[in-house]
């Protein structure tokens, strides 16, 4: 970008000495360009436009590109009974294969214990390294070691919750969430729309994170899962319709929104034929898990009349049948189907 730049600000000088009466001038991002006297041509203008326009675009490529980078990579650090391999440079009979032990050391010939976990592999081997030259047992020169870590102890990750196939999968290395997610199956209906991730480094402190693939605008989180850590897909909210209505059954709360029972009705398809709107029953839990009746007037809602209800998980809206309703329209039925046959009567009777 720089090169490119300054063959602009060469071109841009040739121009300003050139006839037409071209000269320099700054624009806000701190660049010359070409600017023009009175005497100056349409030339001059056209140019002068066509540089401003192809600098203001590099400059905002180059802030595009400083802004973007990649995401660093959290090193694996030793844990207890993981399996580690020692080399030694020009010293094979130091070398070795080493079980790190329930206090997180390994033992090396001539030095001993050595504390390793919570290390990384270029960490551990720059302490061998030191306590050989410190115990004068090698000189600096032929110190080097290299540390491998060749077995994990929880080589894998732990999915459980609302997926279809929960259990340990498998991590050697750094994953991504929605590959280990889809090793377990996928998410079960039931998933909410987040999950939580306990790091094994840190299991104190577990991050929830936003996780909804199959939304119109799919939440896919990039974090990194290492070996040992586990994953928690939690089971959503959900509330259950019943009653007379389109299409009873459980909806899922996705967590973000809160479903008022006119959106779940519509959610339903409405109520079905002779549905009593205006005494819906609303069945809640309490707390003591004591169940709670009321009596929800959907006709009232619909027309702003009265305040519309947010629901909570395990919810149960039941939409009754009105038998008013039904025995009127049995009679009305009734009357039609009597009109009907007295009106077709009369007209083969005038026909006769």
């Amino acid at each position: 970008m720089a090169k490119t730049l300054e063959r602009f600000q060469s071109l841009l000088a040739l121009l300003a000495s050139a006839k037409g009466g071209v000269s320099l001038r700054k624009t806000p991002l701190g660049i010359r360009v070409p600017g023009y006297s009175s005497s100056g041509t349409a030339v001059a203008r056209a140019m002068t436009f066509w540089f401003l326009l192809c600098a203001q675009t590099m400059a905002g490529m180059a802030q595009q590109t400083s802004a973007a980078g990649p995401t660093p990579v959290p090193p694996l650090r030793i844990g207890s009974g993981d399996l580690i391999e020692v080399s030694m440079f020009a010293n094979p009979d130091l070398s070795g294969r080493y079980r790190v032990d329930e206090m997180g050391d390994i033992t090396v010939p001539l030095i001993g214990r050595v504390p390793v976990v919570g290390m990384t592999a270029d960490e551990a081997a720059a302490t061998i390294e030191k306590l050989y030259v410190e115990g004068q047992i090698l000189l600096p020169a032929n110190s080097h070691a290299t540390v491998f870590i060749t077995e994990y102890a929880t080589q894998g990750v732990t999915i459980n919750g609302e997926v279809r196939a929960p259990g340990v999968y498998p991590a050697l290395g750094v994953h991504k969430l929605n590959d280990l997610i889809a090793s377990a199956g996928g998410l079960t209906p039931l998933a909410a729309s987040h999950v939580v991730i306990t790091h094994k480094d840190d299991p104190g402190n577990p991050t929830t994170v936003e996780y909804n693939p199959s939304a119109l605008k799919p939440i896919i989180s990039d974090v990194q899962i290492l070996p040992g850590d586990s994953i928690l897909v939690p089971r959503a909210g959900v509330v259950y319709i019943a009653g007379n209505v389109s299409r009873p059954g459980a909806y899922v709360l996705d967590g973000r929104r809160a479903l008022s029972v006119e959106a779940a009705m519509a959610l339903a398809g409405g109520g079905g034929h002779a549905s009593a709107m205006k005494r819906v029953q609303l069945v809640r839990t309490l707390e003591d898990g004591r169940k709670e009746a009321i009596t929800i007037p959907v006709n009232l809602i619909y027309k702003g009349r009265a305040p519309d209800v947010a629901l909570v998980d395990g919810d149960i809206l039941y939409v009754p049948t009105s038998n008013a309703k039904l025995i009127t329209e049995q009679a009305i039925n009734s009357a039609l189907g009597i009109g009907t046959s007295l009106a077709v009567y009369r007209s083969t009777y005038a026909q006769q």
